[in-house]
């Protein structure tokens, strides 16, 4: 398959500066058909200026950029044809239904018999769990429920790409659950580019993540690979008994870096730091055992929070900001 089919987004040092303030420095971005890719960073990292670049609603200082192929600033209005768009804080006629809003909404984009729309409608409201409130006015939704009301609005015109900003930043936890069970349901119809810098929900649903800090890009990978650790693998150890000699003869083995040793409620807990994951899993647990005064109560290969990896990159006076 041609890359072009598959990259839905590409930039290529894409810029843009107001005055003397760099908001965003060279980005090099690369978005793969139905992923749904975590835009992450601090506020004021330059993610909304990033997106009103995608749209077409600021021009490059500097760079290029590419969406479905074509130029963002030169064929912005083709481009927002396939756009679905969501912004931070969604605003609606509070005194209309969920359904007359999206009835609203779907007469810009479709024309013909009444009934294909209003079929239309009713699988948007049914993709976004609103059917049950399809008919009550939207002053009594819940912050949720109108998160959920402005990605129907945004999904209503079948997008070939949906972008969100912090679509889920100001619910409280159930409301942000419900969104994001929206967006994984979305993955199959459509490609999600989403903003945010609440790590929990890009480790809960991204397939790839990347990290913004001071306009500047400072990492993109899939989330596995981010979550793997920059430091090698590390395997995990909880161990019952005197362990000292066990420590020194796995210590000496040519694939551990190092044994991080630390008392855990009369336990040893170990930080095994090693460079060939695949002689660690056939021999590292058999090792330990074979001291018959040992029981080894837990033992796995440590999976990194997200947390942990985005503090180390942009550093802990950053994060919330």
């Amino acid at each position: 398959m041609d890359k072009s089919d598959t990259v839905v987004i590409s930039t290529q040092g894409l810029s843009k500066s107001y005055k003397n303030i760099h908001a965003l420095k060279a980005l090099d971005l690369e978005v793969h058909k139905n992923s749904i890719f975590g835009f992450l960073g601090p506020n004021g990292a330059g993610k909304t200026t990033t997106i009103k670049l995608l749209l077409g609603l600021a021009r490059p200082t500097a760079g290029a950029g590419r969406v479905f192929g074509m130029d963002i600033a030169r064929d912005s209005t083709e481009i927002r044809k396939r756009i679905g768009y969501l912004a931070q804080d969604p605003r609606y006629y509070e005194h209309m239904t969920a359904r007359e809003t999206l009835r609203f909404t779907a007469r810009f984009f479709y024309s013909g018999p009444p009934a294909r729309i209003e079929a239309r409608i009713a699988e948007t409201l049914e993709l976004v769990g609103l059917s049950d409130k399809a008919d009550r006015p939207i002053k009594g939704f819940s912050g949720g429920e109108r998160q959920r009301l402005g990605i129907a609005q945004a999904q209503v015109n079948y997008p070939d790409l949906l972008i969100l900003d912090e679509p889920a930043a100001s619910l409280d936890p159930q409301g942000r659950r419900d969104v994001l069970e929206v967006m994984e349901r979305l993955r199959k119809y459509t490609t999600i580019f989403y903003s945010t810098h609440i790590l929990d929900d890009v480790q809960r649903v991204s397939d790839t993540v990347a990290i913004l800090n001071r306009g500047e890009l400072i990492a993109q990978a899939p989330i596995g690979q981010l979550l793997a650790g920059s430091g090698g693998t590390v395997y995990h150890m909880v161990i019952k008994g005197e362990a000292e000699a066990a420590r020194a003869r796995v210590a000496s083995q040519p694939w551990v870096s190092a044994v991080n040793v630390a008392p855990r409620d009369g336990q040893t807990e170990w930080q095994v730091s090693v460079t060939d994951a695949d002689a660690a899993e056939e021999h590292l647990l058999r090792w330990v055992l074979s001291e018959g005064n040992l029981r080894v109560t837990e033992f796995g290969r440590k999976k990194y929070e997200l947390e942990e990896v985005f503090l180390s990159m942009v550093g802990e006076d950053n994060h919330g900001r």
